[in-house]
């Protein structure tokens, strides 16, 4: 007596599509004739012929692919368009131990998505990409694809695909196949059963890899869309085969699943003593927190403010370089528009030591403003008993808040006298560094090297007078 047969869904499918909107929920919404449904089966089967469907994760960017979260019975991420790859990079290496599908359209891996998988693969991420090829944007409205055919109709070419305007339909097999890192490239086909069974072999091979932490894999797959082609499923089925098979053969162009090693990627080692070493920092290792428990400031929120070219930046880098050497936390934002040399720019600059929540300093405890528009700013946003240094030699005027403390500093005056304006960032940490007591000069001079690393000699000496310069001229004259 013959067995019975029993039809079900794969274990990798959800049993009953609840987050599906409509009434239906025990069907795909995919048109007559799509081949996401097939595809989409043939990986629900592997997942569950490998029980592996609970340590899957699929991401789905932009496309008719972006609701694989209706249907799979995994961990699923939505993500923006084209990004698949890089989110499922970062979701590999978290879970080392998962199994990724990165499943995406031509119009999202191929265009937007052109260089995240390029990186990807470049970089051979534990991941099996399945790259749907139906030659056009089926989700938004038909338009070309960066693998529309040539002559190929589309809403946005209705005159076929020109090569002189539109460029030639890219092969990614090929592109993926000239990278080193892929252990497995191949492209197949789902217009007949002969290739749809080629297909399911390579959808495990796929997946195989991905269990076994061999690499990155890359899956083709031709896909027929009788919507955007405008024509019936049939006739869609034969359109591959006439027309996609001569410009993207089928077949395997790589597989070295089977010589190449499980990836072991190598854990960092990130002792803050050892990086500094290797780095060229380190010219003292004891935190001032320590040793300096009685400066007036240990915890600085600062805007450095001015035109661009005034060291407004190079001052910001440079004190948090100095903050981080002497073991408080820091952050460093900049903030300038496009023109930045001669138009505006300031930048907030956070010296702790404790967490440091948000790097922009919305309420500053501190400001260095380099000429009169930023005083002028900034002084409105510094808190009550703030400090204001203000650059006297371009600003005759004096601040408004009577509620802060104030430092009338000729810093670029002090810059040209040692021969170059340039210097103006070097007597702003001399000068912060008096008025805050967190750093002593004769030490900060000690960095000249590391901050100014391939400079000349002479130039760096500079720097340190320039440092010294600024802090005497705030002791001495705000003792």
């Amino acid at each position: 007596m013959a067995q019975k047969t029993v039809l079900r869904k794969p274990k990798g499918f959800i049993d009953v599509y609840k987050h599906k909107p409509g009434a239906e929920k025990d069907r795909t919404h995919y048109c007559p004739g799509c081949g996401h449904g097939i595809l989409h089966k043939l990986i629900a089967e592997a997942l569950e012929d490998y029980d592996i469907v609970e340590k899957t994760i699929v991401i789905s960017p932009v496309g008719c692919s972006v609701f694989a979260y209706y249907y799979f019975d995994t961990g699923n991420i939505q993500v923006a368009h084209g990004r698949a790859p890089a989110v499922a990079t970062a979701v590999s290496r978290a879970n080392p131990d998962s199994v990724v599908i990165s499943y995406q359209g031509d119009g999202d891996l191929a265009a937007i998505g052109g260089n995240n998988i390029l990186q990807a693969a470049n970089r051979g991420e534990n991941v099996v990409v399945f790259f749907v090829n139906n030659a056009i944007y089926g989700m938004t409205g038909g338009q070309m694809a960066p693998t529309t055919l040539l002559g190929q109709k589309t809403t946005t070419t209705p005159y076929g695909r020109n090569p002189q305007t539109d460029g030639y339909p890219l092969q990614m097999c090929e592109i993926i196949n000239q990278l080193t890192a892929p252990v497995f490239v191949t492209r197949t086909s789902l217009h007949d059963m002969p290739n749809i069974r080629k297909t399911r072999a390579a959808v495990r091979k796929g997946i195989k890899n991905a269990m076994d932490k061999k690499g990155f894999s890359f899956v083709e797959v031709l896909s027929m869309c009788p919507s955007g082609w405008k024509m019936d499923a049939v006739p869609a089925q034969e359109w591959i085969k006439e027309n996609m098979l001569p410009r993207f053969p089928l077949g395997t162009l790589r597989d070295i699943s089977e010589e190449a090693p499980a990836i072991e990627r190598p854990v960092p080692v990130m002792d803050a003593d050892e990086v500094k070493k290797i780095l060229g920092y380190g010219a003292f290792s004891d935190s001032n927190l320590e040793k300096n428990p009685d400066a007036a400031f240990n915890k600085v929120a600062l805007r450095v403010a001015g035109f661009g070219g005034q060291g407004i930046m190079s001052t910001g880098i440079a004190l948090a370089n100095v903050g981080m050497e002497y073991g408080y936390n820091v952050s460093w934002l900049p903030s300038y528009g496009p023109e930045m040399r001669g138009g505006t720019a300031n930048c907030s600059v956070k010296i702790q030591g404790d967490t440091i929540g948000a790097s922009e300093c919305t309420e500053p405890n501190m400001i260095i403003a380099m000429n009169q528009p930023s005083l002028e700013k900034f002084e409105k946003i510094l808190i009550p008993d703030g400090v204001i240094i203000y650059n006297s030699t371009l600003i005759d005027i004096e601040p408004t808040r009577r509620d802060v403390k104030v430092y009338n500093v000729p810093i670029t005056g002090i810059a040209d006298e040692l021969g170059d304006t340039r210097f103006q960032s070097m007597v702003n940490v001399g000068a912060f560094a008096a008025v805050t007591g967190m750093f002593d000069p004769g030490e900060i001079q000690g960095l000249m090297s590391s901050l100014f690393a391939g400079k000349p000699e002479s130039v760096i000496k500079l720097n340190e007078k320039a440092v010294q310069r600024g802090y005497n001229y705030v002791k001495d004259n705000f003792s």
